[in-house]
């Protein structure tokens, strides 16, 4: 681990400013708020920008949750990032995805042509920046234009936090 969690001895009012309004007094401390957001402690200026977009990617934007947990699943999946695999299967499957569909998406297959495109999505976006003609036309077929806007933010936010979180070292939750 390369940068750990900021202990409890070290949490301060630059902390508690940063996360105040996104976390719930409670989990204001390392062990209620995780080893991500204990870590992002170290820098309250970045931790609180940061997850206030992630939060709107996560639980505010125009996707479906299964749309975005798809995308995200794939995005662990290619950057090994244990974190997000072991954050994500659980809202996943409140998403309405079943063990095998998990499985297949973190593998990069789906079972229809449009979930498909938001696999192909996070692979286009990660190695080439940009999205094809054929998968940002089979996106547009059920998303709108919000949506779409949405899910490249999401797959390059989720693909920054494994890059931090991989580069930091951070655990998952137990």
């Amino acid at each position: 681990m390369r940068i750990p969690p900021l202990p409890a001895d070290e949490w301060n009012e630059n902390v508690e400013a940063a996360f105040k309004g996104m976390l719930p007094r409670e989990r204001m401390n390392p062990e209620g708020a995780g080893n991500a957001l204990a870590t992002l402690a170290r820098h309250p200026d970045l931790a609180k920008a940061f997850v206030g977009f992630n939060l709107y990617i996560t639980f505010r934007s125009t996707l479906p949750p299964r749309v975005r947990e798809l995308a995200v699943l794939r995005v662990a999946a290619l950057t090994d990032c244990a974190y997000e695999t072991s954050g994500h299967l659980p809202m996943a499957k409140d998403a309405g995805l079943s063990d095998r569909e998990v499985t297949a998406a973190q593998g990069g297959i789906a079972a229809d042509q449009f979930e498909q495109s938001v696999l192909d999505a996070v692979v286009e976006l990660t190695k080439n920046t940009q999205l094809s003609e054929v998968t940002w036309k089979s996106l547009s077929e059920q998303l709108d234009e919000q949506q779409r806007m949405d899910l490249v933010f999401t797959i390059g936010s989720y693909y920054l936090v494994a890059m931090a979180f991989n580069t930091f070292g951070v655990q998952p939750d137990v």
